[in-house]
């Protein structure tokens, strides 16, 4: 089978992303995740645990991090770090959360509440820091401080639709700039000038993801998570591929030149999709056709087989805004479609194991 053949050589080659801490191995730590919850097989945790290997020293503190850059993205990888404690037992993994969580403690944050993206990037929400940070926040109230600052995250999700969600189209800016100063961001409203589809992919897991690891009992903010999903996935999906199923690297500009369907963030959407299918925040039988159609969109489109080699294909290889010396990432439409589309990229590989995952899964009645 193809896709069983992409993920087995995809892990048995695999080379950390970076040489420290960060966020795209993560990604497919968490799609590996994924992938051992659906199947069982013991090969996917052996990866896992192989890899923290490199990372977490002997008094379970994490090497190559810095916490002091107060880069959201750090955050990201520590989320397999609970799933890890749980299946070993071992205290260690809990040093690491809080190594994690300190730098929470201290991050930085605009005037309404939110983490800054970056230290780099201050006073800017970026979509992708919601899914950095807040479902490893969320899980790490629910387990360890009595829920206590539940009302912190939502707020966080609140302010995104306040500031970031255009009603017109349905579905958010990228970034916003609560100054409205940067070279990217409009004078008036302080969003960038774009819906890039990725952004919008981490939005719609960290809506999803967070939910996850809330105590439903409280009833009344997990009801908020619950309402912004839904609006958020109703505005994207107006904007889905009728015959292939994905969405554009520019979501609502299908008709420019030059923009093409892209692969990391429709595998976001649809694990956000079949996710919420088998939660039940969504009604599966309405839901769960469209989740499944992307899911099978990407493996007869952008699964590719060359010379014996199997490839995940047409992922953009990175896309952002700023800094101020770097004006080329201006937020236009043109600069998304500059930036290069590239193979088996993390960003891409982890997502489409996450969504596959929940494929499996929903098909099993998991």
């Amino acid at each position: 089978m193809k896709v069983q053949k992409f993920i087995d050589s995809y892990l048995a080659d695999y080379k950390n992303y970076k040489e420290f801490w960060n966020y795209e191995d993560g990604c497919v730590l968490i799609g590996v995740k994924g992938l051992y919850e659906a199947t069982g097989d013991r090969k996917y945790f052996d990866f896992i645990e192989n890899y923290l290997k490199h990372f977490i020293g002997d008094d379970g503190h994490i090497k190559y991090y810095e916490k002091e850059k107060y880069n959201i993205d750090s955050i990201n990888c520590g989320k397999i770090l609970y799933f890890m404690l749980d299946e070993t037992g071992d205290e260690r993994y809990k040093v690491a959360v809080e190594d994690l969580m300190d730098q929470l403690r201290t991050h930085p944050r605009t005037s309404t509440g939110n983490f800054f993206h970056k230290k780099l990037y201050p006073n800017q929400i970026w979509l992708d820091g919601l899914y950095m940070a807040q479902p490893f926040y969320m899980e790490y109230e629910t387990r360890f401080d009595n829920r206590a600052h539940y009302n912190d995250i939502i707020s966080q999700f609140e302010n995104v639709q306040k500031y970031l969600y255009s009603e017109e189209k349905g579905i958010c800016y990228h970034a916003y700039d609560e100054t409205k100063s940067i070279f990217w961001a409009n004078k008036e409203t302080g969003c960038s000038a774009n819906f890039w589809l990725r952004s919008m992919g981490w939005y719609l897991m960290a809506l999803v993801d967070c939910m996850d690891k809330m105590d439903k009992q409280i009833y009344e903010g997990y009801r908020k998570l619950e309402d912004i999903y839904r609006l958020v996935l109703k505005g994207i999906l107006q904007y889905q591929d009728e015959k292939s199923g994905l969405f554009y690297q520019v979501i609502d500009r299908p008709d420019v030149s030059g923009n093409y369907l892209e692969t990391s963030g429709s595998a976001m959407i649809a694990y956000s999709i079949l996710k919420a299918c088998r939660m039940g925040v969504l009604i599966e039988e309405k839901y769960r056709p469209v989740g499944e159609k992307i899911v099978e969109g990407l493996l007869n489109e952008k699964l590719v087989e060359k010379d014996g080699k199997v490839e995940l294909t047409g992922i953009c290889s990175v896309a952002g805004l700023g800094p101020e010396d770097n004006t080329k990432r201006d937020g236009s439409v043109e600069y998304y479609l500059s930036e290069p589309v590239v193979s088996d990229d993390a960003k891409g590989v982890g997502p489409f194991f996450m969504a596959y995952a929940q494929f499996l899964m929903i098909k099993e009645g998991k």
